[in-house]
């Protein structure tokens, strides 16, 4: 562990201590190390029935500004942190009063794995007093080896938030709160300043501010509501790459959102993925299922006739409307959700054009990044754990995985693209390449997919008809660009911090006059711009000019035009534009061949 995790480790026990000290009836669950600093989960049973009743929390906000005073207190008095190996005995003795920690005494204790713990020491002249000890964890360590190494101006406890102890729904929901720590003071101020700007760009802040999408705790958790301009932008993701697969020969399918539970039995979802299904609905005595992907559904478009090796490839795309039960802990604005449409496909090949296939899909995803200004994702290659039985424990031949695990390695090879490989990772039916992006906050999340499957192929008896006549089984090559239109509509408003490409922009122009005089010019270039299919809008008379700038500026209006008296008479309007800033006069006309240009080029 680095000298910087040490320092966050040890924070979090200082922060422990500091809780204690405050709500000394709280319990402890876990304070780990995380990316830029640390967290401590507790149960806090420190309300009366009556606080219970108004809804008021044991802690809240308010308390951390205290905590962190209390935290840079017990810095400053130079305490030590000693490490001890006790018997199970002991430790149980020790956490009594402690319930979240004997549980993982008794996990310890069960895999036969030794019980650590951390005292936290005052010092007295310069020895060690453990007849002082202010602070006791079960912990394995590493520490610093005194508050002297932490440096009590580069922390900061920042927020408060639930989470299932151990991360299971079905457990207590405790308190965490978290905090960030560097060795520098300048470096935290550097990412405050970063977290700030993240807070503003966050596509949850956007979405209500730009009016593109909402949540309703009526319609429920996880299920977002796209407003005219949300649906807008989706509509415009949609129609660029129904063109662009089309051209690319992807045939488009619509397929229901619910089937029998036999067919999920088949596709190996309820055997591995009906945690994250959906409960059944049963209709006339059989039950059936929200569709958590749609590859069932296109398995049985291709069976409906038979193929030979001249149909192949061949390729379904859909922009299918899937539910899957996301916990709530997860959810996450539109980047984890539990109803949302994937831009899916899936290509049905032999082995002779399978990396070529594979290739393809690569090159087709770069494409489409490309013209969004993509740039910072790297590749993931996810293969199987034949450890895990419970994952992967049915996969016969594991000879036809690594085959696929070896085309998808070739084609990212043959692209000329490094890749990471992650054991584990690959899906129940075949392992793939994710493509993987950090959101604003820093988090890791897949933007896109490629996978192998061979395991589908025998399961719904899948095959072709070769040269000479003979059945053999088709290859299946799973690929999402977009991955969910919902998701990838999160990751364009963060990166973008909402200030959209022109092209996909629900308001493109806002034409403002500088008085009522000037009105009619304003309808004038209002009608001459909707003409030539570009989306403006006409702003608020009873507004200033500068509070009618200022709100089209919120709004990340690409265009502002604005027609005083000498726009009017030079038949010109003045420009401002979100990124470049005041462009000054010109012809409306020219302003128009401009702007069309702009959006046909998919201009960033």
């Amino acid at each position: 562990m680095s000298n910087i995790e040490k320092i966050r480790h040890s924070l979090s026990h200082l922060l422990a201590m500091a809780v204690l000290e405050k709500f000394p009836k709280a319990k402890l669950g876990v304070g780990p190390v995380i990316e830029n600093g640390f967290y401590y989960d507790f149960d806090f049973n420190t309300r009366t029935n009556a606080e219970k009743k108004q809804g008021k929390s044991a802690i809240s906000e308010g308390d951390l500004a205290e905590i962190e005073r209390r935290m840079r207190e017990l810095i400053k008095q130079n305490l030590i942190f000693k490490k001890e190996t006790i018997s199970y005995a002991e430790a149980k003795k020790l956490f009594k009063d402690q319930p979240y920690k004997l549980e993982l005494i008794k996990e310890l204790q069960k895999n036969k794995k030794p019980i650590t713990i951390y005292k936290t020491l005052e010092t007295v002249k310069g020895q060690r007093s453990i007849a002082k000890s202010q602070f006791i964890d079960l912990c394995a360590g590493p520490h610093v080896k005194s508050t002297k190494e932490i440096n009590p101006d580069a922390f900061k406890l920042t927020k408060i938030a639930g989470a299932y102890w151990r991360g299971n729904e079905k457990n207590k929901m405790l308190t965490r709160i978290y905090g960030v720590a560097f060795e520098t003071k300048s470096e935290l101020d550097e990412y405050l300043k970063k977290l700030e700007n993240a807070q503003k760009c966050d596509h949850r802040v956007l979405g209500e501010q730009l009016e593109l999408f909402m949540f309703d705790e009526e319609i429920g958790k996880g299920l977002p509501l796209l407003l005219p301009k949300g649906y807008f932008i989706r509509r415009q993701l949609e129609n660029y790459i129904y063109e662009l697969e089309r051209n690319n020969g992807y045939l488009h399918v619509l397929t229901p959102i619910l089937a029998k539970e036999t067919l999920y039995q088949k596709s190996g979802h309820l055997a591995h993925y009906k945690d994250d299904m959906y409960a059944p609905i049963v209709i006339e005595d059989e039950k059936y299922y929200l569709k958590p992907m749609n590859c069932p559904h296109h398995h049985a478009i291709y069976k409906r006739q038979k193929r030979s090796y001249r149909d192949l490839p061949l390729r379904l795309a859909e922009f299918g409307h899937v539910h899957r039960f996301e916990r709530s802990g997860v959810l996450t604005g539109l980047i984890r959700v539990r109803g949302f449409a994937q831009n899916d496909a899936h290509i049905y090949t032999d082995e002779e054009n399978l990396e070529k296939e594979i290739i393809n899909a690569i090159k087709l995803t770069e494409e489409v990044y490309k013209t969004f200004g993509l740039k910072d994702y790297w590749y993931r290659l996810s293969l199987p754990d034949f450890k895990n039985k419970e994952k992967f424990g049915d996969i016969k031949n594991k000879e036809m995985w690594e085959r696929g695990s070896n085309f998808l390695r070739k084609a990212l090879k043959g692209t000329g693209h490094k890749f990471i490989e992650a054991i584990g990772e690959a899906s129940f039916y075949g392992p793939k390449i994710d493509i993987q992006i950090k959101d604003v906050w820093g988090r890791e999340d897949t933007i896109g997919t490629i996978q192998v499957d061979y395991y589908s192929t025998s399961r719904f008896n899948l095959f072709y008809i070769d040269k000479k006549g003979k059945e053999q089984p088709v290859i299946i090559i799973h690929r999402a660009i977009m991955g969910a239109f919902e998701r990838f509509m999160a990751f364009l408003l963060e990166k973008s911090c909402g200030a959209l490409p022109l092209w996909l922009s629900p308001i493109q122009v806002e034409i403002i006059n500088v008085g009522s005089a000037h009105r009619q010019y304003a309808n004038f270039i209002n009608q001459q711009l909707t003409t030539n299919n570009i989306r403006a809008h006409l702003s608020d008379e009873n507004l200033t000019v500068s509070k009618r700038i200022r709100e089209a500026e919120i709004q990340k209006i690409p265009y502002i035009l604005v027609a005083g008296d000498k726009e009017v008479k030079n038949k010109t309007v003045n420009v401002r534009h979100y990124h470049r800033g005041i462009e000054g006069e010109i012809k409306i006309n020219k302003l128009i061949e401009k702007i069309k240009t702009e959006i046909e080029n998919k201009i960033i």
